[in-house]
């Protein structure tokens, strides 16, 4: 009996002619009903019910907390029903985070797939070029790039992705292919400084061995898309994001330097917090983006 909250015995009480009848709704014995109703008119500081041996009618105070208490459960039982609702229904504001590249080339255009699919969620896109604090900034979902910075927040991997190095034919052309990642020092590399990471410090891998490699680089640049503007103009070697890159290689407009070697892991990744983990339109994103990005490594490999 004292897992029913107080209004919602209180409004099954006053509903029933009697402490007898209210008990045998509860399922429970006369006595516990009147020490319930007294124990919670102490509570109050006011008698809520005039009752007899065979009959019991309201106070004016009983009226009071009868009619505005059902108003009150009214009220939970929408909310609780809207609760279960946006669990079943995708719905509500999505707040997304991603950097400048990717969002404007990528996410972009799905978030306006997206949101013609799922009409009753409305999206805010902030595009930064630092990862944005989750709880700080209020965000329901973040694109990162390589493994989950923390084991306390949730990911889901969305996409395959490898760093490559590559250059434009031009260059290749009068400086030569570098055979192994000890050549590349030898050569122009156009390096992206992001974070607080050493920027001319290239990690490469071939799947068996890492190597890390100090490269020189007259050209730097804080924006990825024009760093890969200027290996297109014949500046030096690049090591970019497939994602960014894809269209360039396919068309041959840029060449893949060292093809047996990468850069180390940066698959794509959808940060949220846990609380988020049963939203309904956090799983619809989520599973979108998944199947929207299916395939996209191995149909580059």
């Amino acid at each position: 009996m004292n897992s029913i909250p107080d209004l919602a015995f209180f409004s099954l009480l006053a509903r029933q002619p009697s402490l007898a009848a209210a008990a045998q709704a509860l399922g429970i014995t006369p006595p516990g009903v009147s020490r319930r109703l007294a124990a919670l008119e102490q509570r109050l500081g006011v008698r809520l019910l005039n009752r007899t041996t065979r009959r019991h009618s309201l106070t004016p105070e009983g009226e009071r907390y009868l009619e505005d208490g059902e108003a009150i459960l009214r009220d939970i039982e929408r909310l609780e029903r809207s609760l279960l609702d946006s669990r079943e229904r995708p719905q509500g504001l999505l707040r997304i985070n991603a950097g400048f590249g990717f969002g404007r080339r990528h996410l972009g255009p799905a978030i306006s797939d997206f949101v013609r699919r799922y009409p009753d969620i409305e999206v805010v896109l902030h595009l930064a070029d630092r990862a944005l604090d989750l709880t700080e900034h209020a965000l329901d979902i973040a694109i990162r790039f390589g493994p989950p910075p923390d084991a306390r927040i949730l990911a889901r991997r969305i996409a395959p992705n490898r760093r490559l190095l590559c250059a434009a034919p031009a260059y290749l052309a009068a400086r030569g292919m570098p055979q192994t990642p000890r050549d590349l020092p030898a050569h122009d590399c156009i390096v992206i400084r992001e974070n607080e990471r050493a920027f001319n410090n290239w990690q490469l891998t071939d799947g068996n061995q890492q190597v890390t490699i100090k490269v020189r680089s007259p050209l730097a640049v804080n924006h990825g898309e024009i760093a890969v503007d200027w290996a297109l103009a014949g500046h030096g070697i690049v090591l970019r994001s497939e994602w960014d890159i894809a269209g360039d290689l396919a068309s041959g407009r840029l060449v893949r330097v060292l093809p047996e070697w990468a850069g180390v892991s940066a698959d794509i990744h959808a940060l949220y917090p846990s609380r988020h983990q049963l939203s309904a339109k956090v799983r619809a994103f989520l599973d979108f983006l998944e199947q929207r990005f299916a395939g996209w490594g191995e149909a580059r490999q």
